[in-house]
Protein backbone atom coordinates (compact mmCIF):
# COMPACT_ATOMS: atom_id res chain seq x y z
CA UNK A 1 0.00 0.00 0.00
CA UNK A 2 1.52 3.46 -1.02
CA UNK A 3 1.84 6.16 1.37
CA UNK A 4 -1.40 8.01 0.12
CA UNK A 5 -3.38 5.00 -0.15
CA UNK A 6 -2.51 4.47 3.65
CA UNK A 7 -2.64 8.07 4.95
CA UNK A 8 -6.38 8.09 3.00
CA UNK A 9 -6.92 4.71 5.22
CA UNK A 10 -5.92 6.50 8.21
CA UNK A 11 -8.21 9.84 7.81
CA UNK A 12 -11.27 6.77 7.33
CA UNK A 13 -10.73 5.55 10.50
CA UNK A 14 -9.89 2.39 9.56
CA UNK A 15 -6.45 0.34 10.55
CA UNK A 16 -5.69 -1.43 6.93
CA UNK A 17 -3.87 -5.06 7.58
CA UNK A 18 -2.49 -7.58 4.91
CA UNK A 19 -4.62 -9.89 2.97
CA UNK A 20 -4.83 -13.23 4.48
CA UNK A 21 -4.23 -12.04 8.45
CA UNK A 22 -7.40 -10.23 8.64
CA UNK A 23 -9.54 -11.62 12.16
CA UNK A 24 -11.79 -14.81 11.46
CA UNK A 25 -15.08 -12.88 12.01
CA UNK A 26 -18.06 -15.26 12.76
CA UNK A 27 -20.32 -14.79 9.33
CA UNK A 28 -17.54 -13.00 7.66
CA UNK A 29 -15.74 -14.84 5.03
CA UNK A 30 -14.40 -11.51 3.25
CA UNK A 31 -11.17 -9.90 4.76
CA UNK A 32 -9.00 -12.69 4.44
CA UNK A 33 -8.46 -12.16 0.80
CA UNK A 34 -10.72 -15.94 0.66
CA UNK A 35 -14.06 -14.80 0.09
CA UNK A 36 -16.80 -16.96 -0.67
CA UNK A 37 -18.98 -16.46 -4.01
CA UNK A 38 -22.47 -14.88 -2.42
CA UNK A 39 -24.67 -17.48 -1.37
CA UNK A 40 -22.75 -20.44 -0.76
CA UNK A 41 -23.66 -20.54 2.38
CA UNK A 42 -26.55 -18.77 3.96
CA UNK A 43 -26.07 -14.98 5.43
CA UNK A 44 -25.81 -14.55 8.60
CA UNK A 45 -26.12 -11.71 11.18
CA UNK A 46 -22.35 -10.51 12.24
CA UNK A 47 -21.72 -12.06 15.78
CA UNK A 48 -18.34 -10.87 16.86
CA UNK A 49 -16.33 -7.96 15.94
CA UNK A 50 -12.46 -7.69 14.83
CA UNK A 51 -10.28 -4.97 13.90
CA UNK A 52 -10.39 -5.17 10.25
CA UNK A 53 -14.44 -5.20 10.57
CA UNK A 54 -14.50 -2.18 13.06
CA UNK A 55 -12.50 -0.30 10.18
CA UNK A 56 -14.63 -1.26 7.34
CA UNK A 57 -17.72 0.18 8.86
CA UNK A 58 -15.91 3.11 9.98
CA UNK A 59 -14.38 3.56 6.66
CA UNK A 60 -17.97 2.44 4.85
CA UNK A 61 -20.83 0.94 6.12
CA UNK A 62 -21.76 -0.57 2.60
CA UNK A 63 -18.36 -1.76 2.66
CA UNK A 64 -18.71 -3.61 5.27
CA UNK A 65 -22.00 -5.02 4.63
CA UNK A 66 -20.73 -6.32 1.24
CA UNK A 67 -17.48 -7.93 2.94
CA UNK A 68 -19.71 -9.30 6.51
CA UNK A 69 -23.62 -9.99 5.47
CA UNK A 70 -22.95 -10.46 1.55
CA UNK A 71 -19.48 -12.01 1.42
CA UNK A 72 -18.65 -10.52 -2.39
CA UNK A 73 -15.39 -11.90 -3.63
CA UNK A 74 -12.42 -10.03 -3.50
CA UNK A 75 -9.72 -9.96 -6.29
CA UNK A 76 -6.36 -10.72 -4.52
CA UNK A 77 -3.84 -7.66 -4.51
CA UNK A 78 0.01 -7.83 -5.26
CA UNK A 79 0.40 -5.43 -1.85
CA UNK A 80 -1.51 -7.44 0.44
CA UNK A 81 -0.68 -10.87 -0.92
CA UNK A 82 3.08 -9.38 -0.21
CA UNK A 83 2.24 -8.40 2.86
CA UNK A 84 1.11 -12.07 3.86
CA UNK A 85 3.86 -13.48 2.67
CA UNK A 86 6.58 -11.34 4.51
CA UNK A 87 4.23 -11.72 7.92
CA UNK A 88 4.74 -15.90 7.50
CA UNK A 89 8.51 -15.37 6.73
CA UNK A 90 8.70 -13.23 10.31
CA UNK A 91 6.63 -16.07 12.03
CA UNK A 92 8.29 -18.82 10.57
CA UNK A 93 11.76 -17.31 11.32
CA UNK A 94 11.42 -17.43 15.55
CA UNK A 95 11.28 -21.36 14.95
CA UNK A 96 15.12 -21.17 14.15
CA UNK A 97 17.34 -21.02 17.39
CA UNK A 98 18.23 -17.29 18.04
CA UNK A 99 21.96 -17.88 16.08
CA UNK A 100 20.53 -18.58 13.40
CA UNK A 101 17.98 -16.17 12.87
CA UNK A 102 19.52 -14.03 10.35
CA UNK A 103 18.63 -11.82 7.17
CA UNK A 104 20.05 -14.56 4.98
CA UNK A 105 18.07 -17.05 6.76
CA UNK A 106 15.13 -15.42 6.14
CA UNK A 107 15.17 -14.25 2.52
CA UNK A 108 15.74 -17.73 2.40
CA UNK A 109 12.32 -18.94 3.46
CA UNK A 110 10.50 -16.36 1.20
CA UNK A 111 10.53 -19.35 -1.80
CA UNK A 112 9.09 -21.65 0.67
CA UNK A 113 6.49 -19.55 2.32
CA UNK A 114 5.16 -18.68 -1.53
CA UNK A 115 4.62 -22.13 -2.10
CA UNK A 116 2.78 -22.78 0.82
CA UNK A 117 0.44 -19.30 0.19
CA UNK A 118 -0.48 -20.62 -3.16
CA UNK A 119 -1.14 -23.86 -1.97
CA UNK A 120 -3.22 -22.44 0.79
CA UNK A 121 -4.78 -19.67 -1.45
CA UNK A 122 -4.64 -20.85 -5.08
CA UNK A 123 -6.66 -17.62 -5.99
CA UNK A 124 -3.15 -15.40 -5.24
CA UNK A 125 -1.89 -17.17 -8.87
CA UNK A 126 -4.02 -14.79 -10.68
CA UNK A 127 -1.71 -12.04 -9.98
CA UNK A 128 0.91 -13.47 -12.27
CA UNK A 129 -1.22 -15.22 -14.78
CA UNK A 130 -0.06 -12.63 -17.59
CA UNK A 131 4.01 -12.47 -16.07
CA UNK A 132 4.95 -15.88 -18.81
CA UNK A 133 8.59 -14.94 -18.14
CA UNK A 134 8.37 -14.43 -14.84
CA UNK A 135 9.89 -10.78 -14.67
CA UNK A 136 7.26 -9.72 -12.25
CA UNK A 137 7.13 -12.38 -10.33
CA UNK A 138 10.89 -11.83 -9.07
CA UNK A 139 10.66 -8.16 -8.89
CA UNK A 140 8.12 -8.79 -6.55
CA UNK A 141 9.59 -11.32 -4.39
CA UNK A 142 13.07 -9.09 -4.61
CA UNK A 143 10.50 -6.49 -2.78
CA UNK A 144 9.56 -8.88 0.18
CA UNK A 145 13.04 -10.11 0.38
CA UNK A 146 13.78 -6.23 0.88
CA UNK A 147 11.22 -6.00 3.58
CA UNK A 148 12.40 -8.63 5.09
CA UNK A 149 15.84 -7.28 5.32
CA UNK A 150 14.74 -3.84 6.50
CA UNK A 151 13.50 -5.67 9.16
CA UNK A 152 16.70 -6.49 10.80
CA UNK A 153 17.38 -2.88 10.87
CA UNK A 154 14.55 -1.98 13.32
CA UNK A 155 14.35 -5.40 15.57
CA UNK A 156 17.30 -8.02 16.71
CA UNK A 157 14.90 -11.01 16.19
CA UNK A 158 18.13 -13.08 17.75
CA UNK A 159 17.35 -11.43 21.36
CA UNK A 160 13.67 -11.89 21.53
CA UNK A 161 11.83 -14.59 21.91
CA UNK A 162 8.27 -14.11 21.66
CA UNK A 163 6.09 -15.46 23.93
CA UNK A 164 3.02 -16.09 20.78
CA UNK A 165 3.15 -15.71 17.44
CA UNK A 166 0.15 -15.02 15.01
CA UNK A 167 -2.23 -15.38 18.54
CA UNK A 168 -5.78 -15.41 17.72
CA UNK A 169 -7.29 -13.92 21.13
CA UNK A 170 -11.53 -13.78 21.47
CA UNK A 171 -12.83 -11.88 24.31
CA UNK A 172 -16.83 -11.46 25.33
CA UNK A 173 -17.52 -8.06 26.49
CA UNK A 174 -20.29 -7.83 29.83
CA UNK A 175 -22.20 -6.50 26.86
CA UNK A 176 -22.26 -9.65 25.35
CA UNK A 177 -20.05 -7.96 22.17
CA UNK A 178 -17.54 -10.65 21.21
CA UNK A 179 -14.23 -9.09 20.29
CA UNK A 180 -11.54 -11.00 18.43
CA UNK A 181 -8.15 -11.02 15.89
CA UNK A 182 -5.04 -12.20 15.55
CA UNK A 183 -1.76 -10.71 16.53
CA UNK A 184 1.52 -11.09 15.27
CA UNK A 185 3.51 -11.11 18.48
CA UNK A 186 3.18 -10.93 22.09
CA UNK A 187 6.34 -10.38 23.95
CA UNK A 188 6.62 -11.10 28.07
CA UNK A 189 9.34 -9.18 30.07
CA UNK A 190 10.65 -11.55 32.52
CA UNK A 191 8.86 -9.12 34.87
CA UNK A 192 5.55 -10.08 33.14
CA UNK A 193 4.97 -7.23 31.37
CA UNK A 194 2.92 -7.48 27.42
CA UNK A 195 4.24 -6.05 24.44
CA UNK A 196 2.14 -6.27 21.83
CA UNK A 197 3.48 -5.52 18.11
CA UNK A 198 2.00 -5.61 15.00
CA UNK A 199 4.27 -5.85 11.69
CA UNK A 200 2.95 -3.29 8.73
CA UNK A 201 4.60 -3.74 5.13
CA UNK A 202 3.44 -0.64 4.28
CA UNK A 203 4.72 3.17 5.29
CA UNK A 204 4.34 4.94 8.58
CA UNK A 205 1.63 7.51 8.33
CA UNK A 206 1.79 11.01 8.87
CA UNK A 207 1.73 12.26 12.14
CA UNK A 208 -2.10 13.43 12.23
CA UNK A 209 -2.74 9.65 11.35
CA UNK A 210 -0.68 7.91 13.99
CA UNK A 211 -3.95 8.33 16.76
CA UNK A 212 -5.89 6.16 13.78
CA UNK A 213 -2.77 3.84 13.50
CA UNK A 214 -3.32 2.80 17.18
CA UNK A 215 -6.94 1.71 16.88
CA UNK A 216 -6.32 -1.78 16.01
CA UNK A 217 -3.60 -1.83 18.68
CA UNK A 218 -5.73 -0.47 21.30
CA UNK A 219 -8.49 -3.02 20.14
CA UNK A 220 -6.10 -5.84 20.47
CA UNK A 221 -4.88 -4.82 23.91
CA UNK A 222 -8.41 -4.19 25.04
CA UNK A 223 -9.17 -8.06 24.31
CA UNK A 224 -6.05 -8.77 25.86
CA UNK A 225 -6.89 -6.65 29.09
CA UNK A 226 -10.18 -8.66 29.21
CA UNK A 227 -8.61 -11.87 29.09
CA UNK A 228 -5.79 -11.39 31.31
CA UNK A 229 -6.55 -9.01 33.88
CA UNK A 230 -3.47 -7.25 32.45
CA UNK A 231 -3.07 -3.47 30.36
CA UNK A 232 -0.20 -4.23 28.21
CA UNK A 233 3.64 -2.57 28.60
CA UNK A 234 3.71 -1.29 25.05
CA UNK A 235 2.02 -1.50 21.99
CA UNK A 236 4.51 -1.21 19.41
CA UNK A 237 3.99 -1.20 15.00
CA UNK A 238 6.73 -2.02 12.79
CA UNK A 239 6.69 -0.32 9.16
CA UNK A 240 8.50 -2.10 7.12
CA UNK A 241 7.75 0.04 4.22
CA UNK A 242 9.58 3.45 5.89
CA UNK A 243 11.81 1.48 8.56
CA UNK A 244 10.04 3.12 11.23
CA UNK A 245 8.67 2.30 14.48
CA UNK A 246 5.31 3.51 16.44
CA UNK A 247 5.02 2.42 19.86
CA UNK A 248 2.70 3.54 22.28
CA UNK A 249 1.91 2.62 26.30
CA UNK A 250 -1.58 2.30 27.26
CA UNK A 251 -3.22 3.12 30.36
CA UNK A 252 -6.34 1.62 31.57
CA UNK A 253 -8.48 4.36 30.48
CA UNK A 254 -7.46 4.19 26.96
CA UNK A 255 -8.89 0.95 26.87
CA UNK A 256 -12.05 1.91 28.88
CA UNK A 257 -12.83 4.80 25.72
CA UNK A 258 -11.70 2.15 23.11
CA UNK A 259 -14.51 -0.49 24.78
CA UNK A 260 -16.72 2.33 24.85
CA UNK A 261 -16.15 3.28 21.25
CA UNK A 262 -16.57 -0.40 20.11
CA UNK A 263 -19.96 -0.43 22.30
CA UNK A 264 -21.22 2.11 20.23
CA UNK A 265 -19.88 1.15 16.89
CA UNK A 266 -21.75 -2.07 17.30
CA UNK A 267 -24.78 -0.67 18.20
CA UNK A 268 -24.61 1.31 14.83
CA UNK A 269 -24.00 -2.17 13.37
CA UNK A 270 -26.76 -3.66 14.86
CA UNK A 271 -29.43 -1.15 13.56
CA UNK A 272 -28.32 -1.52 10.24
CA UNK A 273 -28.27 -5.21 10.00
CA UNK A 274 -31.67 -4.99 11.35
CA UNK A 275 -33.26 -2.06 8.87
CA UNK A 276 -30.77 -3.29 5.88
CA UNK A 277 -29.79 0.17 5.77
CA UNK A 278 -25.83 0.13 4.69
CA UNK A 279 -25.43 3.74 3.49
CA UNK A 280 -22.10 4.65 0.91
CA UNK A 281 -19.12 7.01 2.26
CA UNK A 282 -17.59 8.52 -0.35
CA UNK A 283 -13.49 8.47 0.72
CA UNK A 284 -10.41 8.41 -1.13
CA UNK A 285 -10.51 4.94 -0.54
CA UNK A 286 -12.93 4.09 -3.37
CA UNK A 287 -11.03 3.67 -5.54
CA UNK A 288 -9.45 1.04 -4.72
CA UNK A 289 -12.62 -0.81 -3.82
CA UNK A 290 -13.23 -4.30 -5.43
CA UNK A 291 -17.11 -3.54 -5.53
CA UNK A 292 -17.65 -0.63 -7.48
CA UNK A 293 -20.10 -2.33 -9.60
CA UNK A 294 -22.51 -2.82 -6.68
CA UNK A 295 -22.18 0.44 -5.21
CA UNK A 296 -24.69 3.28 -5.80
CA UNK A 297 -21.75 5.92 -5.85
CA UNK A 298 -20.51 4.39 -8.85
CA UNK A 299 -23.83 3.45 -10.44
CA UNK A 300 -24.47 0.06 -9.34
CA UNK A 301 -27.05 -1.64 -7.03
CA UNK A 302 -26.31 -3.79 -4.39
CA UNK A 303 -27.53 -7.51 -4.02
CA UNK A 304 -30.99 -8.44 -2.77
CA UNK A 305 -30.01 -7.93 1.42
CA UNK A 306 -30.42 -11.25 2.61
CA UNK A 307 -31.32 -10.42 6.02
CA UNK A 308 -34.98 -9.87 7.72
CA UNK A 309 -35.47 -6.41 7.98
CA UNK A 310 -37.86 -4.63 10.72
CA UNK A 311 -39.11 -0.82 10.59
CA UNK A 312 -36.52 1.90 11.37
CA UNK A 313 -37.37 2.88 15.07
CA UNK A 314 -38.80 6.81 15.28
CA UNK A 315 -35.83 9.05 16.50
CA UNK A 316 -32.80 5.99 15.66
CA UNK A 317 -29.94 7.91 14.63
CA UNK A 318 -28.62 7.90 11.35
CA UNK A 319 -25.01 6.27 10.37
CA UNK A 320 -22.50 8.99 11.16
CA UNK A 321 -19.04 8.78 10.66
CA UNK A 322 -17.31 6.49 14.02
CA UNK A 323 -13.82 7.79 15.31
CA UNK A 324 -11.16 5.52 16.48
CA UNK A 325 -10.91 7.18 19.89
Amino acid sequence: MDSSMEDAAMAAGGAARPTGEAETDAGAAAGSGAAEPAGERAAMAPTSLSPSRAGDFMQCPLLYRFRVIDRLPEKPSEAATRGTLVHAVLERLFDAPAAERTAPRAKSLIPGQWDRLRESRPEVTELFTDDPDGERLARWLGEAEQLVERWFTLEDPSRLEPAERELFVEAELDSGLRLRGIIDRVDVAPTGEVRIVDYKTGKAPRPEYAESALFQMKFYALVVWRLKRVVPRRLQLVYLGSGDVLTYDPVLADLERVERKLLALWEAIRRATESGEWRPRPTKLCGWCDHQAHCPEFGGTPPPYPLPVRAAESGTASQGRMGTD
